[in-house]
């Protein structure tokens, strides 16, 4: 899955003019109950200022609050002017770039502002991978790294009609093993299948109703 495909656009998103007032920005960070609002030169991406670079840039300004409201631009506290997407990547990519940013902005040509990318939108995305939304039976095994495994373990579901609903896969610190995590509907089989999974060289390492 693309960035793009997980992006707010542009026209749902709350932005500021780079020649707007840290007041302004507060304001609407305060109105909106957000951490970061993208800067922008007409329509082209400036930057992000964030409420925790308002307040770092006041405390160190040896001004008024009132005066460094209303006089400071937000240009002034701007941040991640070079940190930005084109949309291009894929969206688990973004987990580690929104480690330390509230928002990551997706530009075009020119840096032209399309959009963003919030934490909690990659977050939703990794949940639904995981099937945390739907209600089954998460099963954790282990695989020997062969060719083929996974068509396995997908004959194997097929015969026992089950319906995965989400499958990931972590490499283990012996590159040779695959840990799988699946997560299926909950049926009156799962003996039987997660027996058959044993049987065919899956080391079964815990399963949990969820």
């Amino acid at each position: 899955m693309f960035v793009k495909s997980i992006m707010l656009p542009k026209h749902y998103c709350v932005t500021i003019q780079q020649n707007e007032t840290i007041k302004n920005a507060l304001t609407k960070l305060e109105e909106h109950s957000i951490d970061g609002i993208p800067v922008l030169d007409g329509d082209q991406y400036v930057g992000v200022v964030t409420r925790y670079g308002i307040y770092e840039n006041f405390f160190n300004s040896n001004q008024s609050k009132d005066t460094y409201l209303e006089t400071t631009p937000v240009t002034e506290v701007v941040k991640y002017e070079d940190k930005f997407l084109e949309g291009n990547e894929m969206f688990e990519k973004t987990l580690v770039d929104l480690k330390d940013f509230p928002l990551l902005a997706v530009v075009g040509a020119n840096k032209k502002f399309l959009g963003i990318v919030t934490r909690f939108d990659v977050m939703e995305q990794f949940q639904s991978a995981f099937g945390m939304n739907r209600p089954g039976v998460r099963i954790a095994f282990t695989s020997v790294e062969t060719e083929g495994r996974i068509a396995r373990l997908a004959e194997i579901a097929h015969h026992f009609h089950e319906h995965i609903i989400s499958l990931v896969t972590f490499d283990e610190t012996d590159k040779l093993v695959r840990r799988i995590v699946m997560k299926i509907e909950k049926k009156d089989n799962i003996d039987k299948f997660t027996r058959k999974l044993e049987e065919s060289g899956f080391r079964i390492l815990n399963i949990d109703e969820i």
